[in-house]
């Protein structure tokens, strides 16, 4: 057993330096304007990277976080499938497939939500934080859906384990046959976004499951969490990650009405 494990391990550790690209050293870092990232922001950049060639761009402290959550759901028997709403070239899911193969886990799946064509624009008069945001036009964050399924297929990771929910949020998640979740992990930067997100799935997810903010410190992302937190008295304590990311798990006891899911 215990060689077994120093395998998984060994596996797991090699998935996240190759969906990280730590492997091939740490000059790896995406510049808008193709010139060298000023020196004040490397700490920032250090949770917080946009790489050029790297399937993820979530940093070693929140890919850490997500492993954690995957041992202590599974620990735990935390019932429910996994979810990132917001994949990019999809390596948070990569991982996420990668350890249901390694434990040998085949009564979970992991769901892939995106777009697959980059951000909505803005919707501001509905979603007045979002008005001044203009991540809707940047192509690098453009991924097509047949890009992420090619990422997958590089690992040998894409299976019937593996589900694609094409589309806005607003459109794919409220009729997703998702049954159980067990960690949910929220990337979508907008407040419109996130506040989908948390409406179509937060009362899937299973008492003790993980719900994992990736883009908390945005000023578009936030008011989103804290409303809908309000809105449904949650109390639990956000749990920082790095400085741009949090969570909190779900209490035993937490009950989201109906109402409050379809947004009355």
């Amino acid at each position: 057993m215990r060689v077994k494990r120093e395998t998984i391990n060994l596996y797991l550790e090699l998935l996240k330096k190759t969906i990280l690209f730590e492997i091939w050293g740490k000059n790896e870092i995406y510049s808008p304007t193709g010139l060298p990232i000023p020196p004040v922001l490397n700490e920032f950049l250090k949770s917080h990277n946009w790489p050029t060639v790297a399937h993820s761009m979530i940093g070693r402290p929140r890919m850490n976080q997500l492993h954690e959550a995957m041992e202590t759901v599974i620990k735990e028997k935390v019932e429910g499938d996994f979810i990132e709403t917001g994949v990019w070239r999809g390596g948070s899911c990569i991982f996420m497939r990668g350890f249901l193969k390694a434990y040998n886990i085949h009564n979970r799946k992991v769901w892939v939500a995106d777009s697959f064509k980059g951000l909505p624009a803005p919707n501001a008069e509905k979603y007045p934080h979002d008005k001044n945001d203009t991540l809707y036009t940047s192509d690098y964050l453009r991924v097509s859906l047949e890009q992420v399924q090619q990422n997958f297929r590089k690992y040998d990771l894409l299976d019937d384990q593996v589900e694609f929910l094409e589309g806005w949020f607003k459109d794919t998640l409220p009729s997703a046959p998702i049954g159980k979740i067990a960690i949910a992990r929220l990337d979508g930067d907008l407040y419109e976004s996130t506040m989908d997100s948390l409406t179509s799935l937060y009362h899937k997810v299973s008492p003790g499951g993980f719900i994992i903010i990736d883009d908390y410190e945005l000023p578009t992302c936030k008011p989103a969490v804290h409303d809908f937190r309000q809105q449904n008295t949650i109390n639990e304590p956000l749990v920082r990650i790095d400085p741009h990311s949090v969570y909190w798990r779900k209490p035993k006891n937490q009950i989201i009405s109906k109402l409050n899911r379809i947004g009355i």
